[in-house]
């Protein structure tokens, strides 16, 4: 049973390059453009692990892990926020939030499926 990944991304490009580099690795990506995309998906699908950016529409990626975290369903869902954001307060509010793991744009695909298998695996 491949795990399944949601991909929450405001960028289509960036999106498909981290789908493109889950899906060469053996993994299922779903895409979502935003939070309020991811929100809707969320209960529709069986997700292992959820990768977000944190500047989106809508709902930005912090609160997406703030809702996520205090969900009692998925809360145990490791996340890991892949961003541009690269200043230290960031990376605090963001593992504050509840992230399992942050990584900054622009990135090596080997280091996020890297840091997916270490969750997944």
């Amino acid at each position: 049973m491949k795990k399944v990944i949601l991909v929450v991304e405001d960028s289509p490009t960036i999106r498909k390059f981290v789908a493109f580099a889950m899906l060469s690795h053996g993994y299922s990506v779903i895409p979502a453009s935003d939070g309020m995309e991811a929100l809707e998906k969320l209960p529709n699908e069986k997700i292992d692990l959820i990768i977000t950016d944190l500047n989106m529409p809508n709902i930005d990626g912090l609160e997406l892990v703030r809702t996520i975290r205090n969900s009692s369903e998925f809360k145990d869902i490791p996340i890991i926020i892949l961003t541009s954001l690269s200043g230290q307060n960031e990376v605090e509010a963001g593992l504050h939030a509840g992230a399992n793991s942050y990584l900054i744009k622009p990135f090596d695909p080997k280091r996020v499926v890297y840091e997916v298998a270490k969750y997944l695996n």
